[in-house]
């Protein structure tokens, strides 16, 4: 099928591709189906949400795996149920991404991911009961503080307790 889209022109789609949104995305709780689009940059962690039902809902979406590696959702008996998820391995966790003009700029909301059932193409919104992790979570500042920490100690004198050589 065709897909009319405002950032991609027209799109070609497979219908099984598509993921129903019972609920919609908050603020887009009319569009149901949402197709997922890959970025044009090789090994990138991003990707695009699109809705199906109208062009307008498109959102940029990352890992959130990626950004914060001790990233942590528990799903209840009754989200798995209504997704029919029955492996951790069958979901996607996706994050929704806020790209302002300053791209120095640009947070995730790890507040509220989106939860896909791979298998059966079902996804909803989760929004986490927790003040762990923020709604606009500064992506490129998380990235240094990661690059950081894999480096700590790289430049220290042999011996030191911080030398894991």
């Amino acid at each position: 099928m065709i897909l009319k889209t405002r950032y991609f022109g027209d799109l070609e789609i497979n219908e099984d591709s598509v993921i129903r949104f019972k609920h919609g995305i908050p603020g887009f709780e009319k569009v149901k189906r949402f197709v997922l689009i890959d970025s044009d940059v090789e090994d990138s962690p991003f990707k695009w949400i699109q809705g199906v039902d109208e062009p307008k809902p498109a959102f940029v979406i990352v890992d959130p795996f990626v950004i914060r590696k001790d990233y942590e959702i528990k799903l209840s008996d009754e989200f798995l149920d209504e997704l029919e998820i029955k492996s951790p391995t069958d979901v996607s966790v996706f994050c929704i991404v806020v790209v302002p003009e300053d791209i120095s700029k640009m947070t995730v909301n790890l507040q509220a991911p989106l939860i896909i059932n791979n298998v059966n193409r079902k996804g909803r919104q989760l929004i986490l009961d927790t003040d762990r992790y923020g709604v606009r979570h500064n992506i490129l500042e998380e990235l240094r503080r990661q690059e950081d920490k894999n480096n700590a100690g790289a430049d220290k004198e042999k011996g030191s307790v911080h030398n894991h050589k």
